[in-house]
């Protein structure tokens, strides 16, 4: 019995490595206004009214938003609305083009900002800091015991954030500011506020760990008894910490810390607030990126019973919108394609009412992709098209928007055979991913190296293929808090150097790609799992069969967990098992793995099933 499957199980198992270009979660482009809009900005608003200063500088009335995306970016010059780049996971995501325009929440409360566009959400979207200019605090001299000196230092250092000046002096400014604070009995929300920028700062620096137990402190100080101040307070450090965990790969962690968030925000505000219903979509988006997708389900309802019951003003439609556009995604990612479609076209129905003609092209990107997932392709053909109209008028020709729907329409035309149109418009997408438009987030060109890349793949040009790949790595491959999206590239690229033939190279590009997601918390994920499998065929083909065995037997136990033991891709691994141990001379393991493996498959396929006689004879 041979080990594994050879080249046509190395293209099943890349496209669950990497998925296709046509993930139905390949573009995620919701309004998800981050953890909140009245969080370290609006509390430190709060505070300063509360605190007596003869400072009536306007930027006290500045207040802090994420943007139309979605959390903490990773360098701090992001705080201040430059663009931002955008990282993925196991999920492709794109960018929204932001309008420089927002909406300030002068309630004090817990709250997000009512987006006011179907905006594309990341996993690490950027958090902005709005200003106005104000004195040159850098100038202003207070006595070291002033408790004025706490105030104007977290002032300077917002300032220097603001202006994008040096962040390590921005560091000393903020670090001076806690111990200010932490010398005074009252002004614990003055402390919070300073233990919030301190993090962030942090994390523009790439010092994830130094903020953790920053933000750890920032939310034990505030108690929810206090008052809503105090809740905001709270419900602030914890989406923050969420964040953060969320750029270390602590995947759980930070579903915990949103989780802990949105109980705070009920807590306070009530089960049907409607603020409370944009984090219900926030948390379920971070679900979906976690692949948890009945969890995502769930709450995204949530903010749809929640909108609903608000009513239906110009703003609920919006908010509505993005909650349908998610929920539309969600149902695409489980197999549900026609209950996608109706949440697609409710949502651009939506959009369409307000004139978000921008917004009706990118939902018209997911109708095609629910179209073509069931095979109606020229609905499919007819919705991209639609698309690429819009986005080359309001766009230019050249925009990422543009290339992205070629993508599309590459792939389609490629799974339906037309291999000429398919390349053709590969060839568009590059000739813009490869010089892009200025602005243009380099992640975002990545992206559609990666997905060119897997369709070049399914075309077998392996090498074409391959350079995609590393020309995306390259951008990568220095960014911090992109350990897990490098992983991913370097496991597809082991796929292709395993099919290919390049079995040391395989491994060698496998081991760093595992040794990245053990690093990174991943270890217990479906992704993970399958990097093991396709790394123990490389030892396989490498005669390193108690290593192979080790892998599998790893890949096993984390696949049946994510899984079940009854789908396809767990019992490749039992055959994969089953004839490692054949070949380590352990027959009666080998026999009992090989016999569940066959017993399940006739049961799901039918014994006179050809691959069912093949594992028979096997």
């Amino acid at each position: 019995m041979e080990i594994g499957e050879s080249h046509d199980r190395g293209k099943e198992d890349s496209a669950a490595v990497q998925a296709s270009p046509r993930s139905p979660l390949s573009s995620i482009d919701l309004a998800m206004d981050g953890a909140m809009n009245a969080s370290i900005e609006q509390l430190y608003h709060n505070v300063c009214e509360m605190e007596s200063s003869d400072d009536q500088s306007p930027s006290r009335a500045s207040f802090i938003s994420y943007g139309a995306e979605s959390r903490i970016d990773l360098e701090l010059r992001h705080l201040v609305g430059g663009d931002v780049g955008e990282r993925k996971k196991d999920v492709v995501l794109e960018k929204k083009e932001e309008s420089n325009e927002g909406s300030k929440n002068r309630e004090g409360s817990l709250s997000r900002k009512k987006p006011e566009k179907l905006a594309k959400t990341s996993p690490n979207a950027k958090l902005r800091i709005s200003s106005r200019k104000s004195p040159d605090l850098r100038k202003v001299s207070v006595d070291e015991e002033s408790p004025e000196l706490g105030p104007l230092l977290l002032k300077q250092a917002r300032e220097m954030v603001s202006s994008g000046e040096n962040l390590n002096r921005a560091l000393d400014l903020a670090l001076r500011a806690v111990k200010a604070f932490e010398k005074r009995a009252e002004g614990e929300l003055n402390l919070v506020m300073s233990l919030h920028i301190l993090a962030a700062i942090y994390a523009g620096l790439g010092k994830y760990n130094e903020a953790v137990p920053v933000l750890e402190r920032s939310i034990e100080i505030p108690m929810i008894e206090d008052g809503e101040d105090h809740s905001l307070a709270k419900f602030a450090g914890c989406m923050q910490l969420g964040d953060m965990y969320g750029l270390m790969g602590q995947v759980e962690n930070s579903l915990l810390l949103y989780t802990a968030g949105l109980e705070i925000q009920r807590q306070v505000l009530g089960e049907t607030d409607p603020r409370v219903g944009e984090t219900c979509r926030y948390l379920a988006e971070a679900h979906v990126q976690a692949m948890q997708f009945e969890e995502a389900s769930r709450l995204c309802q949530m903010a749809l019973d929640i909108h609903k019951e608000n009513g239906s003003t110009a703003t609920a439609s919006i908010e509505e919108a993005a909650d349908r556009k998610l929920m539309g995604l969600i149902c695409d990612a489980k197999g549900d394609y026609e209950v996608a479609l109706e949440h697609y076209v409710l949502a651009s129905m939506a959009m369409s009412s307000q004139n978000h003609r921008e917004d009706v092209a990118s939902i018209d990107c997911s109708i095609g992709d629910a179209y073509m997932s069931l095979a109606r392709f020229d609905e499919s053909i007819f919705a991209y098209q639609k698309a690429l109209a819009v986005f080359k008028q309001s766009k230019g020709e050249s925009h990422s928007s543009v290339a992205s729907v070629y993508v599309r329409l590459a792939d389609l035309y490629n799974k339906i055979g037309k291999l000429r149109d398919s390349k053709s418009y590969c060839e568009n997408a590059l000739r813009i991913y490869l010089k892009p438009s200025p602005g243009t987030p380099m992640e975002e060109v990545a992206t559609g190296f990666i997905e060119i890349s897997a369709i070049y793949q399914s075309m077998n040009e392996l090498d074409q293929a391959l350079k995609l790949l590393r020309r995306a790595l390259k951008i990568y491959v220095n960014a911090p808090g992109q350990q897990n999206t490098v992983a991913g590239i370097e496991a597809q690229m082991g796929v292709i150097s395993y099919m290919m033939g390049n079995y040391p190279e395989s491994y060698n590009i496998f081991k760093s790609a595992v040794s990245k997601f053990r690093n990174s918390g991943e270890k217990k994920t479906a992704m993970f799992g399958i990097a093991l499998n396709q790394l123990g065929l490389a030892c396989v083909q490498r005669y390193a069969i108690n290593e192979a065995a080790d892998l599998f037997e790893e890949a096993k136990g984390i696949l049946e967990n994510e899984y079940g033991p009854y789908h396809p891709d767990t019992l490749a691994v039992y055959s994969n098992l089953a004839g490692t141990y054949d070949a380590m001379g352990r027959l009666e393991d080998a026999i009992e793995i090989l016999e569940y493996v066959v017993g399940t498959r006739g049961e799901k396929l039918g014994m006179a099933n050809p691959e069912v006689e093949d594992e028979s004879r096997g």
